[in-house]
C-alpha cells in the first residue's frame, strides 16, 4: 500500500489532534457505547470532531444521531479495501481536527493487522496526530475474549496509547484462577494481560454493574434510542427519575475520562 507523505507544514491546530479507534474483537460488548462516550467528550469538552462508523455489518456508532456519523466501509469481503482505508486515511491526515473512528467486531483482526502492515498509526504521529486505541473488556463469559483482544491491541500500541475500559455490565471483569484448593478469580490489573503490557495503558476506564431494574434499563434505553447524554435532558418517554438517574452515570463517567484524556 502507498500513502503520500504530507509535508511537514501541516496545518495543524495549536494542541496536536486526538485520532481514536475503537477495537475489540468481541461483539457486543459495549464497544460503539463507548466510541459515543469518547465522542461526547470531546464534543463538551469544546474539541472538533468527526465520527466515522467502519462497521462493515451494523450501524452502530450511526445510531446515535446527534453525533452526525459517517458510515465509511472499509471491508469487502472479509479483507480490507484499500482503497476506502487510504481515503479514510488521507481525510484523518489532512483535516486539522480529531476523530472517532468505531471498528466492527468482525472487522477487528483484519484492521487491525493492516493498521500494523501499514504502519498506521506511525504515519499518524509522523504528522502530529496522536493515536488513542480503546479497548473495551467485559465480565462474564466474554471476558477470557475481551483480554485476549487488549492483549493483541496492546502488544502492537505506542507506550501510553491504550484507554482500557472495563463494562461490568455482565459482572465484573475477572478471571478464574485454575488451580488450588480453593477457588479465586483475578482481577484485570492482577493478569498476565495487563501486567506484560502496562507500559501501553494510558488509563482505565470503569463502567460499573448498576442495579438492572432501574439504571441499567435507563441505559439500555438510551442507547436504544440513540441519544446522547445531552439529549436526554429534554428526551420525551423518559421520566424524571430516569433522567436523574442518567445524569449520575454522565457526571461519574465524563469525570473518569477527563482524568485519562484531559
Amino acid at each position: 500500500m502507498s500513502i503520500a507523505r504530507l509535508p511537514s507544514s501541516a496545518n495543524l491546530h495549536d494542541e496536536r489532534p486526538r485520532i481514536h479507534f475503537t477495537l475489540q474483537g468481541k461483539g457486543g460488548v459495549g464497544k460503539s457505547y463507548v466510541s459515543s462516550l469518547v465522542a461526547q467528550h470531546l464534543v463538551r469538552s469544546g474539541i472538533p470532531v468527526r465520527c466515522i462508523d467502519t462497521d462493515p455489518v451494523n450501524d452502530t456508532l450511526c445510531k446515535y444521531a446527534a453525533l452526525k456519523a459517517e458510515r465509511l466501509n472499509v471491508m469487502v469481503e472479509g479483507r480490507v479495501d484499500e482503497g476506502a482505508f487510504d481515503d479514510m486515511l488521507e481525510r484523518i491526515l489532512t483535516e486539522p481536527i480529531s476523530f472517532v473512528v468505531d471498528s466492527g467486531a468482525t472487522s477487528f483482526v483484519a484492521l487491525t493487522n493492516h493498521l500494523t502492515d501499514c504502519k498506521a498509526f506511525d504515519l499518524l504521529r509522523e504528522h502530529g496526530r496522536e493515536v488513542i486505541v480503546h479497548s473495551v473488556l467485559t465480565g462474564g463469559q466474554a471476558c477470557r475474549d475481551t483480554v485476549v483482544g487488549f492483549k493483541l491491541i496492546a502488544q502492537r500500541c505506542a507506550p501510553r496509547s491504550v484507554v482500557v475500559w472495563l463494562n461490568e455490565f455482565q459482572g465484573p471483569v475477572e478471571l478464574e484462577t485454575e488451580g488450588g484448593a480453593r477457588p479465586s478469580t483475578t482481577k484485570f490489573t492482577q493478569m498476565n494481560a495487563y501486567l506484560d503490557h502496562e507500559e501501553a495503558v494510558l488509563g482505565i476506564v470503569t463502567l460499573p454493574r448498576r442495579n438492572m431494574d432501574t439504571f441499567g434499563r435507563d441505559i439500555q434505553t438510551m442507547n436504544a434510542r440513540g441519544l446522547t447524554f445531552g439529549e436526554v435532558r429534554m428526551a420525551p418517554g423518559l421520566t424524571l427519575a430516569s433522567k436523574s438517574r442518567l445524569y449520575r452515570v454522565e457526571c461519574e463517567i465524563f469525570e473518569q475520562l477527563e482524568a485519562v484524556l484531559g
